[in-house]
């Protein structure tokens, strides 16, 4: 008899230990898909529902966009103490605080009845926000064999590409047909379920030795990410003066140098930017950053230009960008097989520019289109998107030694916060620069310039993987080798 480690499951014997094991390696990415899922869709769903909002808080719904921001912040300030929090109290436990936290922040939210409250609320989903998403990617790193991670990781990215497409047709619906509230209480049952599944299936994770936390380093890398998040997204804020934005990211950008400064000295620094020795990490951070640019952008500028540009309501244009999040979770049955066969090198340069060519084929789009052909490019988008983004999360762990982990977390969870976040202030300066030029609102020629823009910011990511050696990853991808994945293997059952 064998039993199933740390899953809580009944002992096995041999002839079913490895259906088991197969249940286990799937059940894993999708109960932290579910809890991911849940912060993803939120931190964008209530877009969508901002005048609503504002009216029940007596407020205006440019003002209510500080509550966006306070989340970012959020986010920036505690994902670099994720990693620390996760080894000093153990990964299980962070990510169970951590989805308790976001239903207290969510009930918070839905109970608020002023500005203040509502930008105090968010920052506090915020905070439980940023342990599940990097601490969620740790436990299942620790989980799962090197060999399989691809699989495992291709199912893991489906939130961060469905959440903010379907965010706001959702968003819309909800508050359409009922109220607003109901946006963050459907959280409490989400988050429930998912407390439960975390205990009953995640391994157990303890507690190891870890050294006292880089105070100095917190309060640095602090300043730096949320200056950043904070100053790009409020820049073209109309209820602040763009100086103010800019003065915060200057503050973020000095910090982040005093940072740098402060790491070299320190014995135990929060954020072990040693990592990027290696050029296998430094091209997944790297890379993976100038790609997101193009891709924090799009969820901003496909709605404003089907809204503003072509004249639908803001369901139709959730519905239409929804194909997207279908090509999303239909290249997942793909991704490992992909990887296997044609390596990371080789389907990240390809990937990297097909997916950023996608994103200029939007700036063709125009009313007279046909609607099929556009769900027909979305849709094509979705899948390239989905297999690049889980062949750049996996590459970021296959030459980090399993001690790293929980230093190499936080570091690509900033990196991926901040590209995000740079990718809507570029796409919203540019339209702010276009409108200046000819004098007049925003029109389908700005939205197009946009896109040209950022799908151009997004292949640059090719030069970042060609610098990879051929054979980069292969442990973690299995490309090379004359096996057959896995994932395509027949199950044995007992009596097969």
């Amino acid at each position: 008899m064998i039993t199933a480690p740390g899953v809580g499951l009944p002992p096995v014997d041999d002839t079913e230990n490895q259906v088991r094991t197969r249940f286990v390696n799937r059940t894993i990415p999708l109960i932290l898909a579910v809890a991911l899922f849940m912060e993803n869709m939120d931190s964008t769903v209530i877009a969508t529902s901002l005048p609503a909002i504002a009216i029940d808080i007596h407020t205006s719904p440019i003002a209510l966009k500080l509550a966006l921001t306070a989340y970012l912040v959020s986010l920036a300030i505690f994902i670099p103490i994720s990693g620390w929090m996760a080894d000093r109290f153990g990964a299980k436990n962070v990510f169970r605080a951590a989805i308790a936290v976001f239903i207290v922040g969510s009930v918070a939210c839905a109970v608020s009845n002023s500005l203040p409250a509502f930008v105090v609320s968010r920052f506090l989903q915020g905070i439980g926000g940023a342990m599940m998403t990097p601490v969620g990617r740790l436990v299942l790193v620790r989980a799962t064999p090197k060999s399989e991670l691809v699989a495992a990781m291709s199912w893991l990215t489906v939130p961060a590409l469905v959440g903010p497409l379907v965010g706001p047709p959702i968003g819309g619906f909800i508050t359409t047909y009922f109220t607003w509230h109901w946006i963050f209480l459907i959280n409490v049952p989400i988050g429930l379920i998912g407390i439960w599944l975390a205990t009953r299936f995640l391994p157990e994770t303890e507690a190891a030795e870890t050294p006292p936390l880089d105070f100095i380093g917190f309060v640095l890398s602090g300043l730096a990410a949320s200056g950043v998040v904070f100053g790009l997204s409020v820049v073209s804020l109309p209820a602040l003066p763009p100086i103010a934005g800019l003065i915060t990211v200057a503050v973020g950008l000095i910090s982040g140098a005093l940072y740098l400064l402060h790491a070299r000295r320190a014995q135990n620094p929060l954020l072990a930017l040693e990592l990027f020795r290696n050029q296998v990490f430094r091209s997944s951070v790297l890379g993976g950053s100038l790609f997101r640019i193009g891709i924090g952008a799009v969820p901003f500028l496909l709605p404003l230009m089907f809204q503003i540009g072509f004249g639908l309501t803001p369901f139709q244009s959730g519905m239409i960008t929804f194909v997207s999040a279908i090509g999303a979770i239909g290249m997942k049955f793909v991704t490992a097989l992909i990887f296997r066969v044609a390596g990371f090198r080789r389907v990240l340069i390809v990937g990297s520019l097909v997916a950023a060519a996608s994103i200029a084929v939007y700036g063709l789009f125009t009313p007279d289109t046909p609607y099929v052909l556009m769900l027909a490019m979305l849709l094509v988008g979705g899948f390239i998107r989905s297999m690049f983004f889980t062949g750049v999360n996996a590459l970021a762990y296959a030459e980090v030694a399993a001690a790293d982990t929980s230093k190499a977390t936080p570091i690509t969870a900033v990196f991926q916060q901040l590209s995000i976040a740079l990718g809507v202030a570029v796409a919203g300066g540019v339209l702010e620069v276009s409108t200046s030029i000819h004098g007049g609102p925003l029109t389908l020629g700005d939205f197009h310039i946009a896109l040209f823009i950022v799908a151009a910011i997004s292949a640059a990511a090719s030069l970042s993987f060609m610098r990879l050696a051929p054979d980069a990853g292969n442990a973690v991808s299995g490309h090379g080798r004359l096996t057959m994945p896995k994932e395509l293997e027949p199950v044995s059952t007992p009596g097969s």
